[in-house]
This record gives structure tokens, sequence and C-alpha cells, in this order.
């Protein structure tokens, strides 16, 4: 036979091949690829009854690819098998001097370890503790030992050149309020001016306002506010010009170090409860051995993954990670050693998998990687331990809650299953459990990466394949 002829029968076997591979993919779904000229190459997928264990569909299931912020599902559940989900955190209170009545002649230290949320309301309820305890009025400084956590040298930004954005905070031992304030913008058409209000309003946190108020709708990048800082000076300047047509708007953004904005909160909250505190700030490492004042426990585990997965908090699920360093194999805590927990995790239970690249157990990373099939197993495997109603209760509702609240609408699949989505530039992902119509429950992964995949057209991919899982 002439080398044409092979050639031709080649590219004929290879094209029906690659046909017939193309044809296992849903009809909905192919559909959509076709629709968004999308190939179909770029796209993974893995379903498993998860009470039989027997594979429903697979589509290049066994390849690498970013999983963006699905991999907190493996995050969470190792935190879940290792600490269990009564785990707590807790803050220690050491008052470092005499008492003499409710005056304290002398320093109070804050030593934290770790916990995710200490959010401003959170902060409120320890303070109070600290004021139950018969502290009112401290004479010297406010102490602070973070030193459970090693985070070393961050950047927070590197990902993405946004480090003022609050998924680039870093993790820290005595993490408050995210390290975030929320700046709102009300327009003041008398003065023609923009009024800014803070939320914590911290007084070592200085606000040069520059804006100006500008005819128009109230739309536009950031309101058309322009955002700069100076770190030296604990100043963030506000300038450009604010639409009039805008009643209220608001802005989180990271403010601060980690330790300035832990003083400038307590000293607010503090004098807020009625406390007295004029003193500055220490960075410190406590030895200490006496029993503290207060020891502030933090929520249970099983609450905290749910913040982290329904919300897709990062900077939460990398402080599990650093917890799970710490506990397991002694403080300080760090990202590498977090690492090593779960790797070892995934080889004792059988889960171990060579193409797994954890980076920093967020997702919120271009390097993290992890197959289908081995997400699938993640899932499976959970399904069978004791904690698996709240792994799966810590996921988005479809249709209803969390990530997913906009989702799904006018569809049979609300409320039908739980799920963790992902996505940034060019991935798009969803990984959980789906209840189909005829009551089966399967583990469910998607994983897409392609250039603009995130702008629409992954979600298109995903709603198509649940819809098709939802009718087996």
């Amino acid at each position: 036979m002439k080398r044409t002829g092979i050639l031709f029968l080649l590219w004929l076997v290879t094209g029906v091949a690659a046909h017939a591979a193309e044809a296992e993919l849903p009809f909905g779904v192919r559909s959509v690829l076709e629709l968004r000229q999308v190939p179909s190459d770029t796209l993974s997928i893995y379903v498993a009854d998860v009470d039989t264990g027997k594979t429903v569909l697979q589509w290049l299931d066994g390849e690498p690819r970013n999983p963006a912020s699905t991999i907190k599902l493996l995050t969470t559940l190792v935190a879940l098998d290792i600490l269990g989900p009564t785990y707590r955190w807790k803050t220690d209170v050491f008052a470092l001097g005499e008492m003499q009545g409710e005056y304290l002649d002398g320093d109070l230290l804050l030593k934290g370890y770790g916990d995710p949320f200490l959010v401003t309301e959170r902060v409120w309820q320890f303070l109070r503790e600290i004021r139950f305890a018969g502290v009112r009025e401290i004479s010297g400084d406010l102490l602070i030992d973070d030193s459970y956590f090693d985070v070393g040298d961050y950047d927070p930004g590197a990902f993405d050149r946004q480090p003022l954005r609050a998924y680039n905070v870093a993790p820290n031992a005595l993490l408050m309020n995210f390290k975030v304030v929320r700046y709102w913008f009300e327009p003041d058409h008398a003065l023609n001016a923009v009024n800014v209000r803070l939320e914590p309003a911290l007084d070592n946190l200085t606000v040069e306002n520059q804006l100006g108020l500008a005819s128009g709708r109230c739309r536009g990048y950031q309101r058309g506010i322009t955002i700069s800082t100076n770190e030296l000076e604990d100043e963030v300047t506000f300038s450009g010009k604010f639409p009039n047509g805008c009643k209220r708007y608001a802005m989180d953004r990271a403010a601060l170090s980690h330790n300035e904005f832990v003083y400038g909160l307590f000293r607010l909250l503090w004098r807020e409860s009625g406390g007295e505190f004029d003193g500055g700030w220490k960075n410190v490492v406590a030895e200490t051995e006496s029993e503290p004042l207060v020891s502030f426990e933090s929520l249970p585990l099983s609450e905290m993954i749910a913040r982290v997965n329904k919300h897709s908090n990062n900077v939460m699920a990398r402080q599990l990670l650093y917890t799970l360093s710490a506990e397991v194999n002694g403080e300080p805590g760090t990202e590498k050693g977090g690492r090593a927990v779960i790797a070892n995790w995934l080889t004792d239970n059988g889960l171990e998998s060579c193409k797994l690249a954890l980076e920093n157990g967020a997702g919120l990373s271009r390097n993290a990687r992890i197959t289908a099939a081995d997400m699938g197993s993640l899932l499976t495997f959970a399904w069978r331990q004791p904690y698996m109603p709240e792994y799966v209760a810590s996921m988005s509702i479809s249709g209803l809650d969390g990530t997913l609240s906009r989702r799904f609408q006018g569809t049979d699949i609300i409320g039908k299953a739980h799920l963790k989505t992902g996505s940034m530039d060019d991935v798009s992902a969803v990984a959980g459990y789906l209840q189909s119509r005829s009551g089966r429950r399967y583990a469910v992964v998607a994983v897409q990466n392609h250039k603009d995949i995130h702008r629409g057209p992954g979600e298109e991919v995903q709603e198509a394949l649940l819809r098709w899982v939802y009718e087996q």
C-alpha cells in the first residue's frame, strides 16, 4: 500500500476514535462546547454513584488540571479527619503585672493560635470576656504573640498584583477581621464632595480623601475610585471621581500590618466597651507558664469549614493548612508543613497521587493541580466517613446559598446539590454531590482549563453536566 493510503487510513482510524470518544460526553455538554467553540480536551469529568461506587461518566479524568478553589475540598476534608468536627482554636490572654481592682498595672498579652474567624463581632465577645475577668484599665502596652505560625516572607501582590484585595491576605496566628476594612462611600451633594466612613473605624489608619463628585450613573470599575497606600505612615488615599448617581458604595480592602490591625481594633473595641487603654503595642514571643486570664475559644471546625467552602474564603483555608502543620508536627505551623501533613494523610488513606500539586491549600495559585478522578476519590472517601454530614453541609446548596446562590435559577437542580465552585482566570471548576431525580446520589467533578473559560462558558458546561446527572 502506498504511503498516502496508509496515512489516509491512520487519519480515518484516528478520526473515528476521536469521534467515538467525543460521543461519550453527554449531548448537552457537547452542545455547549461546540456552541462556545471550546475544545473538548480542555475538560475533565468524573461522575460516580457514591453508594455503589460505580463510575457513571469519565472524560479525561486522569489529566492534571488547575482546580482553583475546589482544592479547598481537600484541605477541609483533611482538617475534619485529623482535627475532628468539634475542634476549636483558642486565643489566650495574660495579665503581665499587678491587678489592683480593675486596674492592671502592666501589659496585656494576647497569644494567637490561628483562629480563622476572629471577625469584629467575635473580637467584641473576646474583649467582653477580658472585661468580665476583671480588667477595665490597662497602664502598659498591648503585647502581641503571633509566633504559632511562621509565614516567612509573604508578598500579597505576587498572585495578581492586587495586594490590597482581601483574598490575598496572608495567614497569621492572631488574624483579626481578615485584616480587612470596609470603606463606605456616600455623595454629599450639598458640598459636592464624597464622605468616606470606615468599618471598623480604626483610629491608627489615616484616610486621605481626595475624591470628587462627577455626574453619572452608579457604575464603572470601583465606581471611579483609585486607592493607594503609604505603609510607612499607615495611610490610605482615595482619589478619582465618584458618580453622583450612587447612594452608597462599599469597598473591602486589606489595611495595615497584622499587628497594627490587631492593635487598632483592640483599642477601638476596648474603649467602646468602657475600658481604658492608652498604650502602644509590641510584637513578642511569650515565655510564660502561668494560666491565662482568658482562653477564648473559636467556633467549632464544622462551622469553620462551612465558611471556607460556601464562601470560598482563601485566608481561612490557609489558616487550616498552617493549623494542620502546627497540630501534627509542632509549632510553628508553616505552609510547607501543612502540605506534608496532607501528603502523608493521602498516603495513609490510599489516596496518594503523583499528579497532585497542592500549593497553599486554598486554590489561589497558578500551579495547583489535581485530576478529576482523584478529586472524585476524595468525595467518595468522604461519603463513607462518620463526619460526612458536616462535610457535605459545608458546601454551597445549588441555587440557594454561598457561591451558588444565583445559579441554576429556574431549573430542577435547585436544592439538589452540595457543591464547591472554583473560578479564576482561565479556570472553571465544580465538585461535590448531587441527588438525581431517581434519588441516587453522585459525586460529580468537572474541571476545565481554557482561555476565558471563567467568563461564562465554564458554568454553562457545568450546568449541562449537572442536568444530565440529575436525570440518571
